[in-house]
């Protein structure tokens, strides 16, 4: 690594960043940090939340806060900073706004590019706009939250996402602004999510592992597990032998108990190495959650980087973001249980395998290009 004086500065605009309890924050720590490791890059980062509460560094890295979430307000603390600068959007429209529509964060960055036309911005689309019933915000706001992702794509330099989905989205948009073929924002690349609390380099094999299950996740997610999915656990246990569960996340006041006559080992919160050590010797991970959005999920993302067996129960609607059923995940719908250690050792091979092509590493590389 260079000494400070030869590191390459970004500017990295974020929602949150820890101590909050943010998804795209912690995301944005780690990519940062694998910047640095790998290519050298310094990030000082910029919090969209005046009500964030944090020191001016985290980890050696400089944080400025929005004083209020004005253009003026964004302008001038990148005004503080340097004026050429690139600049990271990690964009989530309620990351910025309650009500999803940050027209203060896209209006800041117009101005700035205006005055800086050297300036690059690299937008990751971690969410694109909402959508709803009509009785919803969602649904009212949906055609102000495209605007503003139309004029972020008119600004930005190139673009990423997390979601095939969303790339086609993005694409469309793009094919109807531009004047001309060969766009320099395409083609999209599309990472899913990386694992926020660390991967195994030495996986071992699951007949090597303790016989236990993990549920990780907000306390919500895996309080969801344990009021819809206690046949689904139970009969997860009884096939592999599954000895105990061991629930990992915020407690909120819960204890450990049972569910079924089988143990519930409630950790509370851990830190990513531990999480890490944890999930390296765990045989399954257990998630309840929408098949066709497993890739930009982070918890399903920590089962696949440490090679446990993944086990997904809720509906499925399509294959997406690289995943097919029964192959990078076990899927628990009672249509398909037919299962043995060694068909769920190469269903835990093969999401391993999935994850590397977006693992932390190879997210710092393709960023690094964009930034550079």
């Amino acid at each position: 690594m260079a000494n400070a004086n030869n590191l390459k500065p970004v500017i990295s605009i974020v929602p949150r960043l820890p101590s909050a309890i943010d998804g795209v924050g912690d995301y944005a720590l780690n990519l940062a940090r694998q910047l640095k490791k790998d290519f050298d890059i310094n990030t000082h980062f910029v919090v969209g939340d005046p009500t964030w509460t944090g020191n001016d560094r985290l980890e050696g890295f400089k944080i400025t806060k929005v004083l209020a979430r004005s253009p003026e307000s964004l302008f001038n603390q990148l005004a503080e900073i340097y004026s050429e600068t690139p600049i990271l959007l990690h964009y989530v429209g309620y990351g910025y706004a309650k009500r999803g529509y940050p027209n203060w964060l896209v209006e800041g960055l117009t101005n700035w590019k205006h005055r800086h036309h050297q300036a690059k911005l690299v937008t990751m689309f971690h969410e694109i706009y909402a959508s709803g019933p009509i009785w919803t915000s969602a649904f009212w706001l949906s055609e102000l939250q495209k605007r503003l992702v139309r004029q972020l794509l008119r600004l930005s330099d190139r673009v990423l996402t997390s979601k095939q989905l969303h790339a086609e989205v993005l694409q469309h948009i793009i094919d109807q602004q531009a004047a001309f073929e060969g766009d320099k924002r395409l083609p999209i690349p599309i990472l899913p999510v990386f694992s926020n609390v660390g991967e195994c380099k030495n996986v071992l094999p699951l007949n090597k592992r303790d016989r236990i299950l993990v549920v990780f996740g907000k306390l919500d997610t895996r309080l969801r597990v344990y009021q819809n999915c206690q046949n689904e656990l139970l009969y997860t246990c009884e096939r592999f032998g599954i000895r105990r569960i061991v629930d990992i996340g915020p407690a909120n006041g819960l204890k450990s108990f049972s569910t079924n006559s089988i143990p519930v080992e409630v950790l509370g919160s851990k830190s990513a190495f531990e999480v890490s050590k944890i999930l390296s010797s765990a045989f399954a991970g257990f998630i309840d959650y929408p098949t066709d959005f497993l890739g930009k999920s982070g918890i399903f993302a920590s089962y696949c980087a440490h090679g446990s067996l993944p086990i997904v129960r809720g509906p499925h609607r399509l294959d997406a973001d690289g995943l097919i059923v029964g192959h990078h995940y076990w899927h628990l719908d009672f249509t398909n249980l037919g299962i043995n250690v060694l068909a769920a050792q190469q269903i835990a091979t093969n999401a391993h395998t999935w994850y590397q092509a977006h693992s932390l590493a190879a997210h710092a590389g393709q960023f690094s290009v964009f930034l550079s």
